[in-house]
């Protein structure tokens, strides 16, 4: 269906971004995407250079009349998240995203879309071939790996850009400009397990699934469930006997988990369907404003399995995914709305001699993410796990006073008839890392309208797309 995208308005952006529908490029994967891009460049005629990361910046000459102009830099990642729900059958690495319209807007069938940045990407990609726009020179910067931790945009060659103007396309909210992001770290959970012969009975996997996840940043205050620490509530309330096999949930760091299995042995299959069932009403009913479609599934599995863990592993185990903190930590004192710090509890994986429990700790202030990711540790070592405290990245800080925000302001209030809003996410952008590599850079980050981007339910207005691209290249003529 995604070739009706093309009978979509502005025609060359949707005609790009269902190309894109079509190319693998999860996190980590993007070469595909990377290797389009760059015979685009070549088809259109365009200087291409790719960094040992895979980055790549494709220059594109000013139009007449305006090679003075300072050289503007349009900005988008690669990758995208890959999410699919569990009863949708679909290989990341080879089908081509499904894309569905639904009335005002575009969606995929039971998958990410990847709109969070492929419109994005699409834009940029226009100025490669539509010559009716007006610009000055630009540089195209596509990079790789940043929803996995902005990983592409710190291999950046410190001779990459040359220019100090930068326009991010990677933000979901239209009308807003964003100046200012949260600076994150991801911290890596070890706890050594222990186990032990099994008494014998029914081996059952345990899910719970249909939760609504989302970005861990953007939607880290909806107060949406953790599938992980809600299962491990379920089993650690549960009063009928069992012994646990393992536990796991979560696929991204920075995606809240949608979905978790637990595997367990018990000769009590009707006593913990009953006392599990009634557990889950009472997290249905907690949750019912905003999880209206979770469910608790309980199911015989015949599947070889591991032993089951000790009495004292299974209880350090439910322990620590309890008492581990996930979501907001605190809000801003000085940004009325604005989530200060979170913490994400991401992804839970069990091998037979040890668990790990990944967290993705964001924070606006660089302190408060350091005592955060001291709780961690402290709940940790109560718990009798290690913890690796990975490096993260900075933080942008706005600046009121920027002429390109200025300038955005100004032509925003001409075509929209009403003010622009100024705002500060609590998401990593990598704007972050480019003006910390590249000292000088007046950035503005803006987009379409994109829903619940990084989960199966990710869409993005189709007309917000055509104002999205109005305002880009009304910047451009204006700034050229």
């Amino acid at each position: 269906m995604s070739s009706a995208l093309t009978d979509l308005k502005p025609t060359l952006l949707w005609k790009h971004f269902s190309e894109i529908l079509k190319i693998p490029h999860c996190s980590k994967k993007e070469k595909p995407l990377g290797d389009y891009i760059l015979g685009v460049a070549e088809r259109t005629g365009h200087k291409a250079r790719q960094d040992a990361a895979g980055n790549i910046v494709v220059k594109i000459p000013a139009s007449a009349g305006h090679e003075t102009a300072p050289i503007v830099v349009l900005q988008g990642h690669l990758d995208m998240v890959c999410e699919k729900n569990s009863d949708v059958t679909h290989d990341f690495t080879k089908d081509p995203i499904e894309a569905l319209i639904e009335g005002d807007w575009v969606t995929a069938n039971g998958t990410t879309l990847g709109a969070d940045n492929g419109i994005g990407l699409a834009a940029a990609l226009v100025l490669t071939e539509d010559e009716s726009v007006k610009h000055g020179p630009l540089e195209l910067l596509f990079t790789v790996d940043e929803e996995t931790g902005l990983n592409g945009a710190r291999e950046l060659p410190p001779d990459f850009l040359e220019g100090r103007i930068l326009l991010n396309l990677d933000s979901e909210e239209e009308g807003a400009f964003t100046i200012s992001c949260a600076g994150g770290a991801d911290s890596e959970i070890v706890l050594p397990l222990d186990r032990k012969d099994s008494t014998g009975g029914t081996r059952l996997r345990i899910g719970l699934v249909g939760l609504r996840g989302g970005h861990s940043g953007i939607d880290i205050h909806a107060g949406r469930g953790n599938a992980v620490q809600l299962l491990a509530r379920l089993l650690r309330s549960c009063d009928a006997p069992f012994e646990l096999i393992d536990l796991e949930g979560g696929s991204k760091h920075n995606a809240i988990p949608r979905e978790a299995f637990a595997r367990v042995i018990t000769d009590g299959k009707d006593k913990i369907t009953e006392a599990l069932n009634v557990l889950f009403e009472e997290i249905r009913l907690e949750f019912k404003a905003v999880e209206k479609d979770v469910k608790l599934s309980i199911d015989e599995t015949q599947e070889a399995v591991e032993k089951p863990l000790s009495a004292a592993s299974k209880s350090a185990f439910l322990n620590l995914l309890i008492g581990l903190p996930h979501g907001v930590m605190a809000m801003s004192q000085e940004i009325p709305g604005l989530v200060e710090t979170s913490n994400n509890l991401a992804i839970v994986k069990c091998k037979s001699a040890e668990a790990t429990v990944l967290n993705s700790t964001r924070s606006s202030i660089l302190s408060a993410l350091e005592a955060t990711r001291a709780k961690l540790a402290s709940v940790a070592e109560l718990a009798g796990a290690k913890i690796e405290l990975m490096e993260g990245y900075p933080a942008w800080s706005p600046n009121l006073d920027s002429e390109l925000l200025k300038t955005m302001k100004s032509i925003y209030k001409k075509h929209a008839g009403k003010e622009a809003e100024i705002m500060a996410i609590h998401a990593g952008l990598e704007c972050g890392i480019i003006g910390d590599k590249f000292p000088g850079m007046d950035m503005i980050s803006f987009g379409p309208e994109l829903k619940n981007p990084h989960s199966p339910d990710e869409r993005v207005h189709i007309g917000s797309v055509e104002r999205f691209w109005d305002l880009l290249t009304a910047t451009l003529e204006v700034l050229a």
